[in-house]
C-alpha cells in the first residue's frame, strides 16, 4: 500500500508580478520547512489583453528562476464584457475564476491550506466548498490591515466621503491619526464600484482562518496589538494575525554580474549617498523629474537616481513604458555638472543591494511596503514621496508611528519643489540633523534581524502557523 502524500499548501496570488513575487518568497519559506507547496497562477482572459500585459512573461520568468517551486496555471475564465478599469478587471477575473480554483483544489490528493492575497478574497468560497482552511497573506503593513479592517465599520456608522474631507484626521484603532486625503484613492468616494468592491473585500477578511502579515512585531507593535485584541473589527471576530516578516526579495532581476552602480558606491564615503527610486512603476511626471534634479544639484550631496519615463496618462502608470531619454527629461547640462558626485540609471537598480551598501545614507521612496521593509532592514532613513495605492497610508506610519523617515511636502499638491528636495536631502544626510533618525533606524535594523533569526518572533510565529495546520508537531 502506497503511503499517503503529504498535504500540499496552495498559494494563490492576484494578477501582476507585484502579487506573484511575494507568494514566491512565501513558498520558499514553506519549502525550507519541508512543506509541499504549489502556486496557482491566474491566466488573463483574451477579452482583456491589456490586463497586466506582462503577467504571462513575468510568470514564466519567475517560474524559470525558481525550479524548486511548482506552478499551476489556471485556465482563463469567460469574461465577455471587461470593465474599463484595469483594477476592476482584475477583481472580476479573480471572482470568475473561483470555480476553476475549486476544481484544482479538488484535483489534489490532500490540501493542507489555501493561502491567498487580499484581492483573491472571493476564493474563500472555493476553500469553503472544498473543505480547506483558508488564510490570507497580507503583503503590506499591519497598520494598513488595521485601517482596512475598520473601514467597513467606519462606512456603516458615518456619512460623507474622504474626497470631501481634505486633511481632516481619521482615527482608527491601532494607528496614528490619518489625514482623509492620505487614504487610498480607491476608497475616497464610497459611491464608486471600486470602493464598494474593496469594502466587501475588507469585510470578508474575518472569514479567513488566519492572516499572515509581512511585518515584524517591534516595528508595528501598536497595530499588531490592536489586531490581536480584535478592536479593529467591532462587530465580528478578528482571525489570528501572525507576523512573519520582514520577508525581502534578494537579487530580483539583475542577473549574475555585480551591477556597475555598486562599484560606483564602493568609491563613495560612508552614508553619503541619497538613493532615489520610486518602485517598478513609479509615476513621477516630467516636471517633477526636473525639480528632483535641481534639488539634488543644489544640495551638493551625492546621489544614485533611477529614472523612468513618465507615463503619458498618469492614471495608467502601471502600463509598460520605454526607457527614458535622459537628455530630454533632465535639465540642460545636469548630467555633466553632477557627474563627479551622482549616477543616473535607466529603469532599474538592484535596490536591496544598494540599500545595504555602506555608502547609502538615505532613500527617497514611494513608500511601497516592500521598499519600506528593505530600507528599515538596512537601517536607511526614508524621504517619503507616496504616489498611489496604500503608499500614503504607509507614509503616515513611517513618519508618525515608526519614526524612520520624513515627508517630502507637496506630494499631494501640484508637485514637490526643488527647494523641498534640497532641504530634506540635507536634513537626512547631514549628521547634526539626522542623529535621532539614525539611532531609531539602527534599532529597527537590529530588531528586524532578530525577528528573522531561528528563534526570532517571526520565525516562531510561522512555526506556530504550521502547527495550526497540523504540519508540524
Amino acid at each position: 500500500m502506497e503511503p499517503k502524500p503529504d498535504p500540499t499548501v496552495v498559494l494563490y496570488a492576484a494578477l501582476g508580478v507585484g502579487h506573484l513575487t511575494p507568494m514566491v518568497e512565501l513558498a520558499k519559506l514553506f519549502l525550507r520547512r519541508g512543506v509541499p507547496v504549489v502556486i496557482a497562477v491566474q491566466t488573463a482572459p483574451t477579452s482583456a489583453p491589456a490586463l497586466f500585459a506582462a503577467t504571462a512573461s513575468d510568470s514564466a520568468r519567475i517560474a524559470a528562476a525558481n525550479p524548486s517551486i511548482a506552478f499551476h496555471h489556471l485556465p482563463p475564465p469567460d469574461y465577455p464584457s471587461p470593465d474599463p478599469s484595469p483594477f476592476l478587471q482584475m477583481l472580476d477575473v479573480l471572482r470568475l475564476t473561483v470555480p476553476l480554483l475549486l476544481a484544482f483544489l479538488r484535483s489534489l490528493p490532500s490540501v493542507a491550506a489555501l493561502v491567498l492575497d487580499l484581492f483573491c478574497i472571493d476564493s474563500l468560497d472555493a476553500a469553503a466548498e472544498a473543505g480547506v482552511p483558508a488564510y490570507i497573506y497580507f503583503t503590506s503593513s499591519a497598520g494598513d490591515l488595521a485601517a482596512f479592517l475598520h473601514l467597513p465599520h467606519h462606512f456603516a456608522t458615518t456619512e460623507g466621503d474622504f474626497k470631501d474631507m481634505g486633511k481632516a484626521l481619521l482615527r482608527f484603532p491601532g494607528v496614528p491619526p490619518i489625514p482623509a486625503s492620505d487614504m487610498p484613492h480607491t476608497v475616497q468616494d464610497r459611491a464608486t464600484r471600486m470602493c464598494t468592491a474593496l469594502i466587501g473585500h475588507y469585510r470578508r477578511i474575518s472569514e479567513a482562518r488566519g492572516v499572515l502579515v509581512n511585518t515584524y512585531e517591534w516595528l508595528e507593535a501598536r497595530a499588531v496589538s490592536a489586531l490581536r485584541e480584535g478592536v479593529c473589527v467591532p462587530d465580528r471576530p478578528t482571525p489570528p494575525v501572525r507576523c512573519i516578516g520582514p520577508m525581502i526579495v534578494k537579487g530580483a532581476a539583475g542577473g549574475g554580474e555585480r551591477h556597475a552602480c555598486l562599484s560606483w558606491l564602493d568609491a563613495q564615503p560612508k552614508q553619503s549617498v541619497v538613493f532615489i527610486c520610486f518602485g517598478s512603476v513609479g509615476a513621477v511626471s516630467a516636471a517633477e523629474l526636473k525639480e528632483i534634479a535641481r534639488g539634488l544639484e543644489n544640495s551638493s550631496h551625492r546621489f544614485l537616481w533611477v529614472v523612468r519615463t513618465p507615463p503619458v496618462d498618469p492614471a495608467k502608470f502601471f502600463m509598460p513604458r520605454p526607457p527614458p531619454d535622459l537628455d530630454a527629461l533632465l535639465p540642460d547640462g545636469f548630467l555633466e555638472r553632477t557627474r563627479d558626485r551622482g549616477m543616473v540609471l535607466k529603469m532599474w537598480a538592484p535596490q536591496v543591494e544598494v540599500l545595504r551598501h555602506a555608502a547609502t545614507g538615505a532613500f527617497m521612496t514611494h513608500c511601497g511596503w516592500n521598499s519600506v521593509l528593505e530600507a528599515v532592514s538596512a537601517g536607511v532613513p526614508m524621504l517619503c514621496w507616496p504616489q498611489y495605492a496604500e503608499q500614503r497610508l504607509n507614509k503616515v506610519f513611517v513618519v508618525d508611528e515608526m519614526k524612520v523617515g520624513v515627508v517630502l511636502e507637496g506630494y499631494d499638491e501640484e508637485l514637490v519643489k526643488a527647494e523641498e528636495v534640497e532641504k530634506k536631502v540635507r536634513l537626512v544626510l547631514e549628521p547634526e540633523d539626522s542623529d535621532k533618525l539614525r539611532e531609531r533606524l539602527a534599532m529597527a535594523k537590529e530588531k528586524a534581524a532578530e525577528a528573522m533569526a531561528d528563534s526570532g518572533s517571526s520565525q516562531t510565529s510561522f512555526a506556530e502557523f504550521l502547527k495550526d495546520l497540523k504540519l508540524t508537531e
